[in-house]
């Protein structure tokens, strides 16, 4: 599991391997992951939008960005939690993704970032 905190608002990341399968006569590789975003701060936050960089071990890099997670813009209060579950699809058995969440204080109304930590994607089939 990958943790970080900014601004009191805690990134929790847990990764799987979902399988493989060829598409346009091409083999992919799905990884699932399951991001917990808690926040231990006093004030209730909004998450508005979001920002991945998703890279490959062949050097590709896919850049997503959208509202919210999943269909959703989660209000969090002091204390609250919002798990979630996505996935993505890689060229290759290894890859990494990033990125950061951009927030809302419900108190100042400020907009502020929340940093997504580097976690690795790998197939076990192709480690040592």
């Amino acid at each position: 599991m990958v943790q970080q905190v900014t601004r009191g608002i805690k990134i929790s990341i847990e990764t799987s391997f979902e399988g493989t399968f060829y598409r346009n006569y091409r083999m992919h590789f799905a990884f699932g992951y399951q991001i917990t975003i808690e926040n231990q701060s006093k004030d209730s936050v909004q998450l508005t939008s979001r920002f991945w960089r998703i890279k490959d071990s062949l050097n590709n890099t896919e850049i997503v960005e959208g509202e919210g997670v999943i269909g959703k813009k989660p209000v969090l209060k002091p204390g609250e939690s919002h798990t979630y579950k996505s996935g993505s699809l890689l060229t290759s058995p290894f890859g990494s993704m990033s990125g950061f969440y951009n927030m809302v204080n419900f108190t100042s109304t400020r907009k502020f970032r929340v940093a997504i930590p580097s976690f690795q994607l790998s197939a076990p089939f192709a480690l040592n």
